[in-house]
């Protein structure tokens, strides 16, 4: 039976979700065909979790544990992070030199999806729409004045390298413009500020099963909050998910055909998520999730579901394409 390290955690302000993603995986992949372990990943200290009270630390050098005096060696990863490192690539590039192979993403596609403003460029050269969008430094002179002018109220201000919203503000007035700023900032060294489209969010999940790309039926996210910011995401109640979305035929085609050829544009592994924003005239690209959250209550696994996959399916699947 082949040894599949689940990693979760990581270094960024989604540790919790990671973790509860992590321990969802852990308890759907099938038994009979893998044997799970999870792995939680920390700046300080890589522990495999053995039980609630347990932490076997692991060993960097090969990526392998102890266990009863056994050398525990890894078959395959399944990568639960989100956020850095396992959603930017650092971890993908480590799992690489191992020649360990991992359910998510390569190195490439992985720095990109997670980099929002070099992300966007390349959506933007398949003449794609994005929203309009200026991007510093940390350091930067960010004149507010001449941004606000040429994009209106209100703008986005976020992390080019973030999940999960956080880290984001929605500005409605010049007042808030340098806190959101100082905020954004504290997540990490790149910022954009993007104009406010209106419109209906609308997700699409992928998945490779073997050679066939799924896609799996929309879902659109209404939230109670000003945005789908962290709260609304992860707090019941404060979003409603629409799943499917009530789309017309020409929309959900639309979305569903540009999403195909995105995964295999920008080279996706596993399972994915794009959200766009549909406006009445336009579809604009948001982003690409290529580690979405897979907690219970996540979209990809509810996206699933409706699709006929079980959890069981879903997580197993993405494992089984590794050994084909």
């Amino acid at each position: 039976m082949k040894n599949i390290a689940i990693v979760c955690g990581g270094h960024s302000g989604e540790f919790e979700i990671s973790m509860a993603s992590g321990k969802v995986a852990f308890k759907h992949i099938d038994r009979k065909k893998y044997c799970p372990f999870l792995i939680a990943i920390e700046k300080e200290q890589w522990n495999w979790l053995a039980d609630d009270r347990e932490k076997v630390p692991v060993n960097k050098a090969d990526f392998t544990i102890e266990k009863d005096g056994e050398t525990i060696r890894f078959d395959a990863v399944f990568n639960a992070i989100h956020g850095t490192p396992g959603e930017d690539g650092k971890l993908q590039g480590y799992f690489d030199l191992l020649g360990i192979p991992y359910t998510s993403c390569g190195v490439d596609t992985s720095a990109l999806s997670f980099n929002k403003f070099l992300c966007n460029r390349f959506i933007q050269s398949f003449g794609i729409k994005t929203a309009a969008s200026f991007s510093f430094l940390k350091g930067e002179k960010t004149d507010k004045m001449e941004i606000l002018k040429q994009l209106g109220l209100p703008v986005f201000v976020k992390p080019s390298g973030s999940g999960s919203s956080v880290g984001i503000s929605k500005v409605n007035t010049p007042e808030e413009f340098d806190e959101a700023i100082e905020k954004a900032f504290r997540e990490d060294n790149r910022i954009l500020i993007e104009e406010a489209i209106v419109g209906r969010e609308i997700a699409c999940g992928l998945v490779k099963k073997g050679c066939e790309l799924l896609v799996f039926p929309l879902t659109e996210i209404i939230s109670q909050n000003d945005f789908f910011d962290y709260d609304a995401k992860y707090t019941h109640g404060k979003a409603h998910e629409i799943t499917p979305a009530d789309l017309t035929q020409k929309a959900e085609t639309d979305i569903k055909t540009l999403s195909s050829f995105l995964y295999r544009q920008i080279d996706c592994k596993g399972f994915v998520r794009f959200d766009y924003i549909l406006t009445e005239k336009e579809l604009y690209f948001l982003e690409l999730n290529s580690i979405p959250g897979m907690t219970e209550a996540s979209i990809i696994p509810k996206q699933a579901e409706a699709f006929g996959l079980t959890k069981k399916e879903l997580f197993t699947m993405v494992v089984d394409n590794l050994f084909l």
